[in-house]
């Protein structure tokens, strides 16, 4: 991993999240002026405990909690690959919430998703299939409202050519397509190895806001994602959906939640410019923006449409937004767009939120899952704590 990556925390901001403690395991904290406090207690052991609190930045404001180190050793200790529990390091911000995501979310997206389905998974193709779709679409869905009367207009033009497809139903229709993106626990911090099904050969990241919404659907905070991806899975067939996002160590979220507070709202969500840079071994560079303010749908209209009597989350949920980069940068063979090769390096971030940065591996070969709801429960029993 790139010895120059940092956190970069807003100093502005109150930020939670979780660590591993050597010989203590899973720690809820919170970071005050560059300090790492270790807040967990019998009435908060779990962020998603913390987080269903009614006033929680005048509660964050009301602790102390215990000094364990500041960010710089945590970055080093987060920056292992072996022996990673014998060293203080970063977990995801999230422990025992659903981890949601929603996708074609922005029209660039929509359109590498119709590729993808017209190309079969099939990156050989793809840009012969990006240049029609282009020529007959154009800029068409650029300032779309996800559900309006415009975009029903746009939809019959796409029956009318052949073009319609499932990725724009979700993309422009009244309904956002909300998945399952991980299991709760399973999600990888900041310095961890992000991981890719061994059978793709077409992947990338997907550089997103994540929010972090309580049981009762509020939205306390927001923090920055990787949602991992494989293109050539899900472009064979969306019902592949699940094999082309939940894989070990496929959905990296961190480095912490922001919450919502006087400096820091949904507002700074809805404008925020995320950046996402990657650095390969081969010497490939890439980097791209994605300014939120072209999403198509507001964030909380997803939020509502994930949340409600037609559904609960007792435990809360994390909810990435979606994210508007579309790799179609060449690294391999001309036409052939991007995909990644193994170390290299995602970098994520964003001025609010800091920098999320993981490097690149087989989900094979990245550490495997082992420490679940089970283990969790019985670690906090051991600590009195439940």
């Amino acid at each position: 991993m790139q010895d120059t990556a940092t956190i970069n925390l807003d100093p502005a901001g109150t930020y939670i999240g979780r660590v591993w403690r050597p010989g203590i395991g899973p720690s809820v904290v919170m970071v005050k002026v560059g300090a790492v406090l270790d807040i967990t207690s019998a009435q908060f052991p779990t962020v998603s405990a913390l987080l269903d609190t009614d006033n929680l930045p005048a509660t964050l404001a009301s602790l102390t909690g215990e000094p364990i180190g500041d960010l710089a050793e945590l970055e080093a200790g987060s920056r292992k690959q072996e022996r990673r529990t014998e060293a203080l390091h970063l977990l995801a911000p999230c422990d025992l919430q659903a981890i949601k995501a929603a996708g074609v979310t922005f029209a660039r997206s929509m359109i590498e998703r119709v590729i993808e389905e017209r190309a079969a998974g099939d990156l050989n193709h793809a840009e012969a299939i990006r240049a029609k779709v282009a020529a007959i679409i154009g800029g068409s869905l650029s300032d779309l409202v996800a559900g309006s009367e415009k975009a029903a207009d746009v939809k019959k033009m796409l029956i009318a050519q052949g073009l319609w497809s499932q990725y724009l139903e979700v993309g422009i229709g009244p309904d956002a397509e909300v998945f399952t993106k991980a299991q709760p626990m399973s999600a990888v911090g900041w310095g961890a190895r992000v991981g890719l099904h061994p059978m793709s050969n077409w992947n990338n990241p997907e550089p997103e806001i994540v929010l972090a919404v309580s049981s009762r659907g509020e939205v306390k905070g927001a923090c920055l994602g990787n949602d991992v991806n494989l293109r050539d899975v899900e472009g064979r067939s969306a019902l592949l959906l699940g094999k082309a996002k939940d894989n070990n160590a496929s959905a990296a979220i961190g480095p912490f939640i922001r919450i919502f507070d006087d400096s820091f709202s949904m507002a700074d969500v809805e404008t925020a410019v995320v950046t996402l840079e990657i650095s390969g071994r081969d010497g490939f560079a890439l980097r791209e923006t994605c300014p939120m303010s072209q999403i198509s749908r507001p964030p909380q209209s997803i939020v509502d449409q994930t949340i409600g009597r037609h559904h609960q989350y007792p435990d809360g949920f994390m909810l990435y937004l979606g994210s508007l980069f579309a790799p179609t940068k060449d690294r391999d063979a001309e036409g052939q767009g991007f995909t990644h090769h193994i170390g290299d390096v995602v970098s994520v971030s964003c001025p609010d939120l800091g920098t999320l940065i993981n490097p690149v591996d087989l989900s094979t070969s990245c550490d495997p899952w082992v420490f679940g709801h089970r283990a969790l429960m019985t670690n906090l029993a051991g600590r009195n704590l439940l």
